[in-house]
């Protein structure tokens, strides 16, 4: 283990519980606009990643609880899409005043649930909120080409029409504000959905289904808990959803992409990342480091669009790592009861730990150098030390794979073709930033970069007004923005034919 590991020190909270039992939701599936049983006995335990106790059990869905929830969706289509934009947006603001109204037991939740720093999960229930209220406006406002006649005496219009009923798996590490970037578009677009979270933090879904279930009419919104093969599988390929979309890793991507071919069914997949930030020999280094500081070990590092790999010119890279481990050295570590200025907590489950931890110790092995950090904390959770790794040659496994985790790599570049090259290298093509002072080089570099989002001096910076996915094996479709409208509709074209 790395010397630096052994002064680090995770808070601990005094033991009072972050929720109380009956703050928890319902733990059953929601579907047609009630809690219901589910068709088999079986379960997953929840479990606190701070200390790894249990937390409750939740049942593990079948084929035939998806098949309920899709009959009620299709059942409650006709009348929701029959709805006007104004009727949808009214009742997507008064989701979000809901959202608002149980801020703080939905922080909670998803704190016990997912390890989050308190401040991390209060910015996601505040995201949420906001994602509503900027699609109920933008749902009122989707535009198309004009009507005109475009063939001689043939006027076109061009309608926009709810996709239909749409399935929606969303991942562990967002559980509700992913959630919220899925089922606002959706219902705002007049779609109805069937919506299974991540197997292991199922908790604010559940919570959101009961906060709002007498809001929208029965069936409009479904919820069944359970896992990927078997639930995520039945949205997939079931022959009555009309669109799949998924928050989760590529290899999930592939397996909702290859099971939605059987019925030839829309996609909307936004996957991994391994976000490249470059920083050319004339950036602001001081500014850069303290950036990073947030962008790239926000929520504990498992981010997406993390700012983990850093190609730094060679003439700068000694300094901007002094910095960079400077600002990780601050860092406070612990479980979210012990305080609101908690900053990093542990990872989401035993298994993802093992496997972040993995990383590390393979780097190690290759002869990578932990500035700070660089494995494992000891004590109860899954907690891994905030790191910076040097050292680290083109082509290594943790510059190359996604290792969702409070891990950075630095490797240096020579001269601004190499820096694009190397960049551009990854299968992955979701985010990225450049940090240059250079005014040209701040226009033109972004266009070289094969990635949805690219910062300039900045990173991870969001906004519900613009469009959030990726490239290659990042996946396609946007979330976010009117493009998330667009992608959860379709277009059709009437033509009439009006010669005289």
């Amino acid at each position: 283990m790395n010397a630096t590991l052994t002064t680090v020190v995770i808070r601990r909270g005094n033991g009072a519980p972050l929720v109380a039992p009956e703050e928890l939701p319902p733990l059953n599936h929601f579907i047609d606009g009630t809690f219901v049983s589910a068709a088999a006995a079986a379960s997953t335990a929840i479990i606190n990643p701070s200390d790894g106790s249990l937390i409750c059990r939740v049942p593990e869905g079948t084929a035939g609880d998806v098949d309920l929830s899709v009959a009620a969706a299709r059942k409650a289509q006709a009348g929701w899409e029959a709805t006007t934009p104004k009727e949808r947006s009214e009742l997507l603001l008064r989701i979000a005043d809901r959202i608002e109204e149980h801020a703080d037991v939905l922080a909670r939740i998803e704190s016990l649930n997912a390890g989050k720093p308190l401040a991390t999960s209060q910015d996601d229930v505040a995201g949420s909120a906001d994602t509503f209220r900027f699609m109920a406006g933008a749902g009122r406002a989707l535009t198309s080409m004009a009507a005109s006649d475009y063939a001689q005496g043939h006027l076109s219009i061009i309608l926009r029409e709810p996709a239909g009923v749409v399935g929606v798996v969303t991942p562990w590490n967002y559980p509700l504000l992913m959630a919220a970037w899925k089922i606002a578009p959706i219902l705002a677009a007049g779609n109805s959905l069937i919506l299974k979270p991540s197997e292991q933090t199922p908790l604010t879904t559940l919570k959101l289904a009961e906060i709002i279930a007498d809001l929208l009419p029965a069936g409009v919104f479904n919820v069944v808990t359970g896992l990927g093969p078997e639930v995520g599988a039945r949205l997939a390929d079931h022959p009555d959803i009309d669109l799949v979309a998924l928050t989760g890793s590529v290899n999930s991507g592939k397996a909702v992409a290859t099971a939605a071919g059987s019925t030839v069914k829309r996609v909307h997949l936004e996957l991994g990342g391994k976000a490249p930030v470059v920083i050319f020999a004339d950036a602001d280094l001081a500014a850069a480091a303290e950036s990073l500081r947030a962008a790239s070990y926000w929520n504990s590092g498992q981010e997406c669009g993390a700012a983990c790999r850093v190609l730094v010119h060679e003439s700068v890279a000694e300094r901007f790592t002094e910095l960079l481990v400077e600002q990780v050295a601050s860092f406070v570590i612990g479980d979210p009861t012990a305080g609101e200025d908690v900053e990093i907590g542990p990872m989401v489950s035993e298994a993802h730990f093992r496997r972040v931890s993995g990383f590390l110790e393979r780097a190690r092995e290759a002869g990578i150098t932990a500035a700070i950090g660089g494995g494992p904390l000891e004590g109860p959770g899954f907690f891994i030390a905030p790191t910076v790794l040097t050292n680290v040659p083109a082509g290594a496994e943790v510059a190359r794979d996604e290792i969702f985790g409070p891990v950075v790599s630095i490797e240096t570049f020579t001269d601004e073709d190499d820096a694009i090259a190397r960049a551009n290298e990854v299968p992955y093509g979701l985010a990225a930033s450049v940090w240059t002072k250079d005014s040209a080089c701040s226009l033109d570099v972004p266009k070289k970069l094969h990635f949805g989002t690219v910062w300039v001096n900045s990173h991870l910076v969001l906004a519900s007004e613009v469009p959030w996915g990726g490239f290659k094996g990042s996946g396609y479709g946007r979330d976010l923005s009117i493009y998330a409208l667009e992608d959860f509709s379709r277009t059709k074209h009437v033509m009439i034919n009006h010669g005289r």
